[in-house]
């Protein structure tokens, strides 16, 4: 028995019509299509200009990620956590993080449009989940801009001779009557960047590769001037006594460190967000995520191993540490080129923080859960000129008015989130792909012109009467099978369930189940280690209940075959995600460990966020989506329709 889906209104099956509302649960699973050639001809939205290329990538990548947080946190990690093992601590993080990258890196080349994790999560998972997503990352690109762009100006007043020596039109200043510490250099900046990221992506583009390698250059000097130091002083850093030794922290310590600097890799998803804008995004994003992690990752080893060598790890600055060990060997000098980096590194990171959101709003307006004004592309740059300016003012106001470093762990929660969701839908993607898509508008008229023909009605597909619409069915059947057999599987219908399908339907059932398994095991282990407050014996059996679900998954995941659908889901050719579903499940429990050490007051807050983007959702994202009278179709019959119909147009 097959059946038609409309995900706002009827179920039609053989036996009748079934009722499902649209406030319904089912309206959370909707999935939509990936585009590709078959809808290329049905897209109504003008699409993003094509100029990026592979050292594009890279640029943006590096440039989003390596921040100015590698020139405070190597001292700070070193003196409470990590010790000479920093380096250790990086290299565990950058493993973390490339499994973070490999997912991304094969949605990215099958799913090559705006939106990133937003996009492959409504693809793979479905509705509800996917505006979570694409609501959290807005916070998070928000949030992230606003802060970046407030660690500007200290910095900058550096260079004018001290920490408040800006001019007195750019300074810091606090207004009595608000009791709050405006910030003027920082909105300007923020402005600037707007300006440049509505001039056009490649001219964007190319300003953040100028300022990546300024960047870079300041790093390689901090390499290549630390390391001749600590040639000639002997490294003195790791000189240290037999008790202390290479783990003065243990190993946990170590691990604690590799948790913290995990952050610092936080930005190649960045390059995820700019698919739609790449010339070959099947070969292109893979290469430039996993190069981008890479350079990061190899750069802030070499910087640690040099860092940690010149001062002993206990006698380092907290908040200037490379400064204060270029000064304890006499390049007091060497200061004011290290601030030149961290002006450069933040101004990258603004931009990379200010150039996903716009892309973001895009794609969640397309698919009708944002209003429409966010999804105008301008037609002189190709650019969402509109979305872009609504973020700039946003980001510019919170860092006019606000300090925002307390919302900063707001920002992690957004990212882990989606690093999470991504993880997820790779398992899906290769157990468990859409087996149905949903017919574009015009194909559903295209299909309700082709049937009426059939029939010689006048009747739309979606205003008969329950007894029409099998009838219907059947015609069309007919109609582009061309065989007069309407038993045979109909292409309006979502999934077979004849005996000679038993056998993949348990299959997929399986899957399911032991992906949730999985997932479930992840949470209540992840839960259970980090819940300090329990009696030992309630979080030594959380854990065990959580990992017995989480091998139990795996090892079923490992036993029964993937799905063959997903050699031809979406741009298929590209990269493909490798050790699966081990490295998938690996990193879901990573993120998931981070998110949950993140801290209570972080979790309230963003908490409140979610609850307004839930309301928001139920009275306008839900009524207006585009899958609100959506008909899912078979993907085993998609092509068919596609062509059949066009042959019937033309």
């Amino acid at each position: 028995m097959g059946y038609l889906f409309d995900s706002k209104k009827d179920i039609v099956t053989s036996d009748g019509i079934n009722e499902c509302s649209s406030w319904g649960f089912r309206s959370l699973l909707r999935r939509k299509q990936v585009d590709s050639a078959h809808n290329a001809n049905t897209r109504t939205h003008q699409q993003l200009a094509k100029e990026l290329t592979v050292l594009q990538l890279i640029a943006i990548g590096v440039g989003s990620t390596v921040g100015a947080g590698v020139y405070v946190l190597v001292g700070t990690v070193a003196r409470e956590h990590s010790g000479p093992s920093l380096t250790i601590s990086f290299l565990i993080a950058g493993i973390a993080a490339a499994l973070s990258a490999f997912c991304y890196a094969e949605l990215a080349s099958r799913c090559p449009s705006a939106g990133s994790a937003y996009h492959y999560s409504y693809i793979c998972v479905g509705e509800g989940v996917a505006w979570l997503i694409g609501w959290a990352l807005v916070l998070e690109y928000t949030i992230g801009g606003a802060a970046v762009a407030r660690g500007i100006s200290p910095n900058l007043a550096l260079f004018f001779g001290g920490k408040d020596s800006l001019p007195f039109f750019l300074g810091r200043a606090h207004i009595p009557l608000l009791d709050v510490v405006v910030d003027p250099c920082a909105a300007l900046l923020v402005f600037i960047v707007t300006g440049l990221l509505c001039v056009g992506i490649k001219e964007s583009s190319f300003v953040q590769a100028i300022v990546m390698i300024a960047n870079v250059c300041v790093m390689a000097f901090v390499i290549v001037a630390g390391g001749y130091l600590g040639f000639k002083s002997g490294w003195t850093g790791y000189d240290l006594p037999s008790s202390s030794g290479y783990f003065p922290f243990g190993v946990n310590g170590m691990l604690a460190g590799s948790a913290t600097v995990f952050f610092a890799y936080i930005g190649f998803d960045v390059v995820a967000s700019t698919a739609e804008e790449v010339k070959n995004p099947h070969r292109d994003l893979p290469i430039g995520i996993g190069i981008a992690v890479f350079i990061c990752c190899a750069l802030y080893m070499m910087v640690s191993v040099v860092v940690v060598g010149l001062v002993p790890y206990y006698a380092m600055d907290p908040d200037t540490p490379i400064s204060s060990a270029f000064a304890t060997h006499g390049m007091q000098w060497a200061a004011y080129i290290i601030t030149a980096g961290a002006v450069t590194a933040l101004c990258s990171t603004l931009m990379g923080s200010l150039l996903p959101q716009p892309r973001i709003l895009l794609a969640m307006a397309r698919d009708g859960l944002l209003p429409e004004f966010f999804s105008d592309v301008n037609r002189r740059t190709q650019v969402p000129v509109k979305g872009t300016i609504v973020t700039g003012i946003c980001a510019a106001l919170l860092t006019f008015f606000m300090d925002v470093s307390q919302l900063a762990g707001m920002v992690s929660v957004g990212t882990l989130l989606a690093f999470t969701i991504v993880a997820v839908s790779i398992l899906i993607l290769r157990y468990i792909p859409p087996d149905q898509v949903p017919l574009p508008p015009s194909l559903q008229e295209s299909v309700g012109s082709l049937s009426s023909r059939d029939r010689s009605s006048t009747q739309d597909i979606n205003g008969v009467n329950q007894k029409d619409m099998v009838g219907i069915i059947r015609d069309i059947s007919q109609h582009l099978r061309g065989d007069g057999e309407a038993s045979l599987a109909c292409p309006l219908i979502v999934k077979d369930t004849h005996q000679d399908n038993s056998d993949e339907q348990k299959r997929r059932r399986i899957a399911a189940w032991s992906i949730a398994s999985a997932c479930t095991g992840v949470l209540l282990l992840t839960s259970g280690s980090s819940a300090s407050f329990l009696p030992s014996f309630a979080r030594i059996s959380v854990c065990g209940v959580g990992g017995v679900l989480l091998l139990s998954g795996l090892i079923i995941l490992y036993r029964i075959d993937q799905d063959d659908a997903r050699h031809s889901f979406g741009h298929s050719g590209g990269f493909l995600c490798p050790f699966v579903p081990l490295l998938p499940i690996v990193c879901i429990l990573v993120n998931v460990y981070l998110m949950i050490n993140l801290g209570s007051g972080t979790w309230i807050r963003v908490s409140i966020w979610m609850i307004i983007g839930i309301i928001v959702y139920l009275f306008y994202g839900r009524t207006h989506s585009s899958l609100l009278n959506a008909v899912y179709v078979s993907v085993a019959h998609a092509d068919e329709i596609y062509r059949s119909s066009s042959e019937h147009l033309a």
